[in-house]
């Protein structure tokens, strides 16, 4: 899963436009174009293409979070430079201010069962023994759940 499918797919999730996507990335004090937004969002067949590297979407994780659940006192945490699967399910908990049984619940609206313990191994310190590495599989069918729960239906949009 790469990162400019991530971004796509939070940008839909939520019905975020090119305004708001860039104010995202303003709000974790960087300046994005539309034209690089637009770009970041195209199909890899496209010419135009870009790839979103590891720092923009922390960048543009770190926005979301801001956005969501609103400034903290302090400076703004630098952007990772490698970003996995554990630290961007880790940004998206942050941002949508969900608990453990509420991603469970997120992961099963896409049909995907975890257990609380495997859950928890997703979170520990790549350090610990019990630490697990996310698949693309499990943060895919996460971002499918998130769709479900906060995607609205083109019937409730009227």
């Amino acid at each position: 899963m790469t990162k400019n499918d991530i971004l796509r797919r939070i940008r839909y999730t939520f019905d975020f436009g090119d305004s708001k996507m860039i104010s995202i990335f303003a709000l974790a004090e960087h300046k994005v174009t539309r034209t690089e937004i637009s770009d970041w969002l195209k199909r890899e067949e496209d010419p135009a293409y870009k790839p979103v590297y590891d720092d923009e979407l922390a960048i543009f994780l770190n926005g979301l979070i801001i956005e969501m659940r609103g400034k903290k006192d302090g400076p703004i945490p630098k952007p990772e430079q490698k970003l996995t699967n554990n630290v961007i399910l880790k940004k998206l908990q942050i941002a949508l201010n969900l608990k453990g049984e509420e991603v469970l619940e997120v992961l099963a609206l896409a049909d995907l069962k975890v257990s609380k313990y495997e859950l928890s191994a997703f979170f520990r310190k790549p350090d610990h023994k019990h630490y697990r590495p996310l698949r693309d599989q499990i943060l895919r069918n996460f971002l499918n759940g998130l769709q479900i729960k906060y995607r609205k239906n083109e019937s409730e949009k009227e």
